[in-house]
């Protein structure tokens, strides 16, 4: 008898455990009332864990009183909570004091996502001052501009000559920066709208693993996120060598408005840059945002934004007139070259927290984009009166929306989050141009003119399983796409269409060996559009290459300042894309495969002095050429890029930065090779009181550097046959401008 009421004494003890786990909520804000997102908050007693919304909103399950709440977020102090029988009644508010970034207080199981927290530690320590800077914050990606400075820089990722974007699927706030279909080259991605002071956070990924992402995402995908507020407003002017003039104005609208925030911001920059005939660069823009959150902890966020930009160029000179010593390296064969740009953008973002397991997240979008760029490429090869200068033109219309919904709960004891999300992508690109012309005001012969009509529905589904310290993140993508194009040079009208749907299937696994360890195991299936010309031309053939890749990898802290992450990886693509210059366009080629490996660390000396550096190795060849004869032009088969940063000492920050790319084949059977280089940048800055003063240098050991090249077949005028070789664009000589600021 005394057995079966102690058997029913510990059956009841049990039930009123249970009964008393209950779940907690609130919101992490900051000092000044803002929400702080992916702050992770922690039970130490039953080890359940959450991570705070964009909204700042947390829910944590499995709680008792007494119980101990850490709450984390790198860059704030941590803040512990003793749970009280109140706690559970209201929504707690968890204000995080801001402080230094410190790496030993990072625990790679704690973030949300741990390489992209290292792109914030390393915004943190290394400010941008430029659009181009903004990209290199991505973990080996380097670029490299060739026009003047208006164009889209190239872009290099994982052994990839990404051209301007076809590889890399790139976003600003949800919004789509690649252009399908574009006159100069398919996924063309223009982010010189994007204001580098308003980047609050950099979401990346390589690889074609991950489900939200989309047309374009093969090499790997970038995402930016502007910020939400200002702490303080700013006006700031810098001046530099080759007539370089940037300045800067953010100021802060609603400065004491609760739940509500406001900002604008105004950037222009011109300069001649350091070639004999004057680049006479210019733009402007202008950026502007809104955000509301409601008594809910609802957030509605309103962006728009304006750009445009001007620009001359001496274009891509052929290496034999250097070295016969007709021009130097900064003359031109043809400075006519050149264009003008511009793009208006409004996004309007929603995110609602429906239930307690359940949320949504979406946004709508319009741009409006206008081009215009002449080049010369192979100067007179192809007329030998007139010139080989060409036009491409376009105006476009963006019309965009996607939405997320995702619902986390328990199967058993397995925590399940599901994701689900649809969206859809219009273009409405009217008199897409490509033409002969005579010193950018004759049309001597259109070559393609026409409108394109090109429209992509997606939808995905993503889950994600937590076995303990194994995750396991299944997913499916389904595209669906309509190719639209109206031939104008044809007598009558004529409108040509395709279609194409594609099923991309993810598998991801995560396993957190230990609290500083994590492993993982990525798999995927991505695709690239192909150009609506070309795609109603090939009557359906190859209109969704795939990319198929694997990655198998860990971040590391080995030691308590010190984060090694590294990544074995495989991607074989069913069609590589390759830039021909005598027409100025990317046309598709064969099948390829790369495998190589990534290495990246982050190093905090002291409480001021940080190290990171970035080596990437690369193999990459075609499959359907001969061997020897099967390199992909400009595809870099190793890169590195670091630096080391210096944090409010005594006033003083700034740093150095360098970024090395090697010698790699320019065309197939490598007998023409793009010299590699190895450049070294340099800024200080000294804050006292609110006035902050700087200096900038590039290339501060004044070194000889090619920034773009290309393996091309030009003639000049006086020349009877024509010579393929190395054509470049010359990187900036020893440059130094000085800039001062002042917040208020």
């Amino acid at each position: 008898m005394n057995f079966n009421k102690l058997i029913i004494l510990l059956f009841v003890a049990v039930l009123s455990t249970n009964a008393y786990a209950q779940k907690v909520k609130g919101q992490v804000v900051n000092s000044i009332d803002q929400p702080l997102e992916a702050a992770y908050i922690y039970n130490i007693n039953s080890q359940s864990h959450s991570h705070s919304s964009e909204n700042g909103v947390f829910i944590l399950e499995n709680n008792t009183i007494g119980d101990t709440i850490k709450i984390g977020l790198l860059g704030y102090k941590n803040k512990i909570l003793v749970l009280q029988p109140d706690n559970f009644e209201t929504n707690l508010l968890i204000i995080l004091e801001e402080k230094a970034f410190q790496l030993e207080e990072m625990t790679i199981t704690e973030e949300l996502n741990a390489l992209s927290t290292i792109s914030r530690l390393d915004i943190n320590t290394n400010p941008v001052n430029s659009s181009q800077e903004v990209l290199r914050k991505v973990p080996g990606l380097i670029t490299g501009q060739h026009a003047g400075g208006g164009k889209a820089e190239q872009l290099f990722l994982r052994g990839f000559d990404i051209d301007h974007g076809t590889d890399v699927s790139i976003s600003v706030d949800g919004m789509p920066v690649n252009m399908v279909s574009h006159a100069h080259g398919q996924g063309y991605s223009d982010l010189h709208f994007l204001i580098p002071e308003t980047v609050n956070k950099i979401d990346f990924g390589k690889g074609p693993y991950y489900a939200q992402q989309g047309d374009f995402n093969t090499a790997g995908y970038v995402d930016f996120s502007t910020r939400d507020y200002l702490k303080d407003s700013q006006i700031s002017m810098s001046v530099g060598d080759f007539n370089s003039l940037r300045t800067l104005g953010m100021f802060n609208l609603l400065e004491s408005t609760k739940n509500q925030n406001a900002y604008i911001a105004t950037e222009y920059i011109a300069t001649d840059g350091p070639f004999e005939s004057p680049q006479n660069f210019n733009r402007l823009n202008i950026f502007g945002k809104y955000v509301m959150f409601s008594p809910e902890n609802d957030k509605l966020t309103v962006t728009a934004s304006h750009f445009t930009s001007r620009w001359d160029a001496s274009g891509q000179i052929p290496q034999r007139e250097v070295d016969n010593g007709n021009i130097t390296r900064f003359g031109a064969i043809d400075d006519t070259e050149g264009g003008t740009t511009e793009r208006t953008n409004l996004n309007v973002a929603f995110s609602k927290h429906i239930s307690d397991r359940t949320s949504l997240k979406s946004n709508a979008f319009y741009s409006h984009y206008a081009f215009e760029l002449y080049s010369n490429f192979t100067f007179f090869l192809e007329d030998p009166v007139n010139g080989d200068q060409i036009k491409q033109k376009e105006n476009r219309q963006i019309f965009g929306a996607n939405t997320a919904l995702t619902h986390t709960t328990f199967l058993g004891d397995t925590e399940f989050t599901l994701t689900a999300g649809l969206g859809f992508r219009h273009d409405i690109i009217d008199d897409v141009e490509l033409s002969r012309t005579l010193n950018r005001r004759t049309t001597l012969e259109n070559i393609s003119l026409g409108d394109i009509n090109q429209t992509n529905i997606d939808a995905f589904v993503n889950a994600e399983f937590e076995f303990g310290k194994l995750k396991i993140a299944p997913a499916l993508r389904l595209d669906y796409f309509k190719f639209l194009y109206n031939d104008k040079l044809q007598t009558e009208y004529t409108l040509q269409s395709e279609t194409k749907t594609i099923v991309s299937p993810k598998l991801n696994f995560f396993y957190n060996a230990q609290d500083n360890l994590q492993l993982f195991l990525k798999s995927g299936i991505g695709f690239h559009s192909n150009d609506t010309r070309v795609v109603v031309n090939n009557l359906g053939e190859d209109i969704l290459p795939r990319a198929y890749g694997l990655d198998l990898g860990q971040i590391w802290k080995p030691t308590k300042k010190l984060v090694v992450n590294t990544a074995l990886w495989y991607l074989f693509l069913e069609q590589e894309f390759v830039y021909v210059g005598d027409a100025g366009i990317v046309e598709p080629s064969g099948k390829t495969e790369r495998f190589g490996i990534d290495l990246g660390l982050r190093y905090q000396l002291n409480d001021w002095l940080y190290l990171d550096t970035d080596a990437t190795y690369t193999k990459a060849r075609s499959l359907d050429a001969a061997d020897g004869e099967d390199y992909i032009p400009l595809a870099p088969d190793f890169t590195m890029a670091g630096g080391l940063a210096v944090n409010d000492l005594y006033g003083f920050s700034g740093g150095i930065r360098y970024r090395y790319i090697d010698d790699r084949p320019a065309n197939e059977d490598n007998s023409l090779v793009a010299d590699g280089y190895f450049v070294t940048d340099f800024n200080a800055n000294y804050t006292f009181s609110n006035i902050t003063f700087g200096v900038i240098v590039e290339n501060m050991f004044d070194v000889e550097w090619n920034e773009t090249q290309f393996a091309t077949e030009s003639r000049l005028q006086n020349e009877a046959q024509s010579v393929e070789e190395i054509h470049f664009t010359p990187g900036t000589p020893f440059f130094i401008k000085g800039s001062i600021s002042y917040r208020f």
